[in-house]
């Protein structure tokens, strides 16, 4: 079968037509659409955490959201071959406590795997560094620091 790499497809699965859809218009206010996309015993993985069932993704998303002040996803890039999907994205977000206050950029991409019409699988792979730690001012600094002296 060959791999798709369009954003817009009418080619692909219901599962990945409403990932698309959901993380672009994903915010506070309709957290409850992860239920749509996601499996009742989805497994989600991030570089911090392993998720396993909605009830627990829910959670996790409430509290996640609940400590910024906006978040959103653009969807760059996807890859696609039954049953699985690479989904490239580029992430803004504002968070009081990182980057002073101002919007912070990070490119990642997801893997996922569907079936029927919902998400089973979802591992996101992103730079940490980049979203988190570089953000913090005495890491950024040390981060930098520590890149400067590797790169010679």
């Amino acid at each position: 079968m060959k791999a798709e790499y369009l954003v817009n497809s009418s080619t692909y699965p219901v599962w990945l037509e409403k990932f698309i859809d959901i993380y672009q218009k994903l915010e506070t206010s309709n957290l409850h659409l992860l239920k749509e996309l996601y499996g009742q015993s989805v497994v989600f993985i991030d570089p911090i955490h392993q998720l396993n069932g909605i009830d627990e993704l829910q959670q996790y998303f409430e509290q996640l959201y609940s400590n910024i002040q906006s978040c959103t996803f653009k969807i760059d890039e996807v890859f696609f071959q039954e049953p699985y999907a690479a989904v490239y994205w580029t992430m803004q977000y504002i968070h009081p406590k990182l980057n002073g206050g101002n919007l912070v950029t990070v490119h990642g991409h997801s893997k996922l795997k569907g079936h029927t019409d919902k998400v089973i699988y979802h591992r996101d792979y992103l730079d940490l560094g980049s979203m988190i730690y570089e953000q913090i001012p005495l890491l950024k600094n040390i981060i930098r620091w520590l890149k400067f002296r590797l790169n010679p």
